[in-house]
């Protein structure tokens, strides 16, 4: 994670295009003869921003299929925990060591999509917010605020402080996510790393380690959707549903 933000390089129609709305995009690298980029090309423009007609943007790409789009953008600034943990009744994603960026980028669509208010994530051993994540979050990451700490436990221990209540997602977890009644208070759930999960002293810092119920063989769910699941829980028990 660049210190002075995210998102420095953006690629992939959609991802884009919710750039050039969020008025980010500095230098635009486009195929403009292929098919579908015109609409971005012609975004780009009506934006001010500078086209770099390209034959093949794939040299410039960090991912395997930019969609012949490539962006260079004025990072996104990262917020304070306190700010996110102020934010009226909070209800934020901490992601505990995910690595992978797609999952990163994934997790912030649905996140956004449920209605959480932001996230937390490590500096530290965690997937980077490369071009991969910002195309999987396809655009979400331009409107969902992200927190960084050097240490995750440390970040619980500010968000306690503040009042935030956190819930650690863990398949051995004493209490169902489902219906939890605490989930409409300002609250944290806490996502752990892929195969890892929660780490022992994140695991210890959260008020309650709930589980997601499944009736299946299966042990445990991908990190995105495991976060998936959780933020769409937090909506439906807000809306007493």
């Amino acid at each position: 994670m660049a210190p002075a933000g995210i998102g420095h390089r953006v690629e992939g129609l959609h991802a884009v295009s919710a750039a050039i709305a969020a008025g980010r995009v500095r230098t635009l690298h486009a195929e403009v003869r292929r098919s579908g980029v015109a609409d971005v090309v012609a975004e780009a423009r009506a934006s001010g921003v500078d086209v770099r007609p390209s034959d093949d943007v794939r040299d410039r790409a960090e991912t395997t299929a930019p969609q012949g789009v490539v962006a260079d953008c004025t990072p996104i600034p990262l917020v304070a925990v306190g700010d996110l943990a102020a934010a009226g009744r909070p209800a934020l994603l901490v992601l505990d060591h995910v690595q992978d960026p797609q999952n990163l980028g994934a997790i912030a669509r649905s996140a956004l999509a449920a209605g959480i208010t932001g996230l937390v994530v490590s500096s530290d051993r965690a997937a980077p917010f490369s071009a991969a994540a910002f195309k999987a979050a396809v655009g979400a990451l331009e409107r969902l605020p992200v927190a960084g700490v050097r240490s995750v436990a440390d970040g619980l221990k500010r968000l306690s402080k503040a009042g935030v209540w956190t819930v650690g997602l863990d398949a051995g977890g004493e209490e169902s996510l489902f219906g939890l009644g605490l989930l409409t208070e300002p609250v944290a759930v806490v996502v752990g790393a892929e195969g890892a999960g929660l780490g022992r002293l994140v695991r210890e810092r959260c008020d309650v380690v709930a589980s997601i119920p499944m009736s299946g063989p299966t042990e445990s769910l991908n990190a995105s959707v495991a976060a998936a699941l959780a933020s769409f829980e937090v909506a439906r028990v807000r809306s007493g549903g």
